[in-house]
């Protein structure tokens, strides 16, 4: 129970999973997703991820991060509600002025602190921290001591993903027209991850098919997961049959060789997907 009345409150690119947004009243600013008939939407509110698929063979959008007013707006929302405070937990600053924006924000409130935490991650590994957030404030954490221990834990959690088709990265410049070329022509699927000092993307591996590029995720997985030896997981893909499949394997390989205190399997949101395509798997570990 959250009886310091912090909020807490993220950026829909952590993709927190929804049952546990709603069941702690964690608040999530949508990012937007734009067209070129000028028509944008709020990622979750006036547009599904379904649609935004479902459009893909017309046009790939794409997308921008929240205005000033409608962080503001949430902020404000949430000291209306009777908290005192908020903790923000946002996607990497690498790769979206999300987290620029939400700080600049944060320093206009006054009387209302709020702490912006950089996860360094994307997708789901930013949502496994925002998780932790809700649990640190649920138990008491300080307002003034959770940034440093959210850091802390940011630096222990990683996300590697691929795709199976290059065409979305090449679009959103997350991947080169060289890599592109000799990807396609040779079948060499990329697992990206998010480097720790920058969280920007970086290659972790090369695999030559989709399926050896899926093992690849999962050994990775695995050599973090012993290091650490207790750990909390993540699996999100748009494809429901293949999350299942891939949870199944996670699970078997990683509880090989540490304990597993949570697993976290997921879907993926429209803001995610337009810069990867549909086939995106993203798994993500997180050392506790």
């Amino acid at each position: 129970m959250n009886e310091q009345r912090i909020a807490v409150i993220t950026d829909s690119g952590t993709d927190t999973p929804a049952n546990f947004v709603a069941a702690h009243d964690v608040r999530v600013i949508p990012l937007r997703i734009n067209y070129s008939d000028g028509s944008s939407y709020e990622n979750g509110v006036d547009i599904t991820t379904e649609d935004v698929v479902r459009r893909f063979d017309e046009e790939i959008p794409s997308t921008s991060l929240p205005s000033p007013m409608k962080i503001r707006d949430t902020f404000e929302q949430a000291r209306r509600d009777g908290y005192v405070g908020a903790v923000v937990v946002t996607i990497s600053s690498g790769l979206s002025a999300t987290n620029e924006t939400m700080n600049m924000v944060a320093r206009q409130m006054e009387d209302f602190p709020v702490v912006v935490v950089d996860t360094k991650s994307i997708g789901v590994a930013a949502g496994l921290v925002v998780m932790e957030a809700v649990r640190q404030v649920e138990a008491g954490m300080p307002l003034d001591r959770i940034g440093s221990v959210l850091g802390a834990l940011s630096e222990r959690t990683r996300v590697y993903f691929s795709v199976q088709k290059l065409d979305f990265l090449r679009k959103g410049g997350r991947i080169s027209e060289a890599v592109y070329r000799v990807g396609s022509i040779l079948n060499i699927k990329p697992v990206l991850m998010c480097d720790e000092r920058e969280g920007k993307y970086v290659i972790a591996k090369k695999a030559r098919g989709w399926s050896r590029a899926l093992d690849a995720q999962v050994r990775l997985v695995v050599e973090n997961a012993r290091q650490w030896g207790r750990v909390r997981l993540a699996v999100c893909t748009y494809d429901p049959a293949l999350r299942d499949e891939l949870v199944a394997r996670v699970r078997e390989h990683v509880s090989a060789v540490a304990e597993i205190v949570e697993l976290v399997s997921c879907g993926i949101s429209a803001d995610l997907l337009v810069h990867t395509g549909p086939t995106l798997v993203g798994m993500a570990v997180q050392g506790i």
